[in-house]
């Protein structure tokens, strides 16, 4: 990588200067319109020279990043499904996408898969998209299949486990998990949250959230749903038990 100069006397030092890059640092792309100026500003110092010592973030690709020490500049990776999460410049720090806003540095490195792993660190749906509530962790190429509580889906966006409606997985709505449908509502007398029995298992109900989607709840150990009360009693009181 080239140090741009502006005097004519500091050519020498400059030369000298980058002798002692590594072959393998590459130039830092520029900026994306979208970009804040400060961070264009910023970016515009780490092409030439480092601003500061610390971790500077490339501005097209999130797994990319670069080290400035001493004037040096080295391109960095992050390990592959990680990115580099750019709060600090003081702190070189590789997190999960989902801690992150890639939108603006799209770009990735090429992925390097193993078994049930796209890539070989973070959180991944299971093959099977019938399996829901099933996903993959993986560090190092290697995987543990997570499985999440009853009545909940991974979601792909956060990486965590959600209701069927906030997940939005094709083929894993609150219809296909809970195998239930809100029955319709009187607009002008019906409860915004109206609370059913579920048909197989006493103990448990469905909470209709605004009158048309569905979350499974429960009761206490011991407990049953009153499906006239719409709350849960002991078992003895609840007459269907």
């Amino acid at each position: 990588m080239a140090f741009r100069c502006v005097g004519v006397v500091l050519l020498c030092l400059v030369v000298l200067a980058s002798s002692a890059v590594p072959k393998n640092a590459r130039k830092k792309p520029a900026n994306p319109p979208a970009r804040a100026a400060a961070d264009a500003e910023r970016d515009a110092e780490i092409t030439n020279s480092c601003p500061d010592d610390g971790f500077f973030a490339d501005a097209e690709q999130c797994d990319k990043y670069y080290e400035c020490r001493n004037g040096e500049i080295i391109e960095k990776l992050c390990p592959d499904g990680m990115v580099f999460n750019d709060y600090s410049p003081d702190e070189e720090k590789c997190d999960l996408p989902f801690n992150l806003d890639c939108s603006q540095r799209p770009k990735l490195q090429t992925p390097i898969p193993a078994l049930h792993c796209p890539r070989q660190n973070g959180y991944f749906s299971h093959e099977d998209p019938k399996e829901c509530g099933k996903f993959y962790y993986c560090v190092d190429g290697k995987f543990n299949m997570i499985t999440c509580p009853d009545g909940l889906v991974y979601n792909d966006k956060t990486g965590i486990c959600t209701w069927p409606d906030e997940a939005k997985k094709k083929g894993c709505g609150a219809a296909e998990v809970f195998q239930f449908d809100c029955p319709p509502v009187n607009e002008t007398f019906g409860l915004t949250h109206p609370r059913y029995a579920d048909p197989e298992d006493c103990q448990f109900f469905y909470v209709c959230i605004n009158g048309n989607t569905p979350r499974r709840s429960g009761c206490k150990l011991g407990q049953a749903f009153d499906d006239v009360q719409k709350r849960c009693e002991w078992a003895r009181k609840v007459p269907e038990w």
